[in-house]
C-alpha cells in the first residue's frame, strides 16, 4: 500500500516558481495555482491509476484551471512527483529529471 507522496526537490521549486509567477500577476492567484496543486496532488494520493500513463512507471495529472502538468512515478510505499510543467513545455523535459 502506498502511504507516502513526495515531491523530488526540482519539482518542489516548479511548484514554488510558478505560484510566485502567478502571485506576481494578479494578487491571490498563486495560492489558487497551490490549491488546484493540492486537489490534483490528493487525486492523485487517492486514485494514482486514474492517471494515465505516458511511458512504463510514469503517469501525468492536469490541473484543471491552470495548464500544468504533473509528472510522477509510483513506487511499493510511495509516489514521487517527478516535475510540474507547463504543457507548453518541451514534452521531453522531465526526463531530464
Amino acid at each position: 500500500m502506498i502511504t507516502a507522496l513526495v515531491l523530488r526537490p526540482q519539482a518542489q521549486l516548479d511548484v514554488a516558481d510558478t505560484a510566485g509567477w502567478y502571485e506576481d500577476q494578479k494578487a491571490g492567484l498563486g495560492i489558487l495555482f497551490l490549491d488546484e496543486m493540492d486537489h490534483v496532488l490528493s487525486r492523485v494520493r487517492r486514485n494514482p491509476f486514474q492517471f494515465p500513463e505516458i511511458e512504463p512507471g510514469v503517469r501525468r495529472g492536469l490541473l484543471q484551471r491552470f495548464p500544468y502538468s504533473v509528472y510522477f512515478s509510483l513506487g511499493v510505499e510511495r509516489i514521487e512527483v517527478i516535475a510540474v510543467l507547463h504543457q507548453h513545455r518541451h514534452p521531453e523535459t522531465w526526463r531530464s529529471r
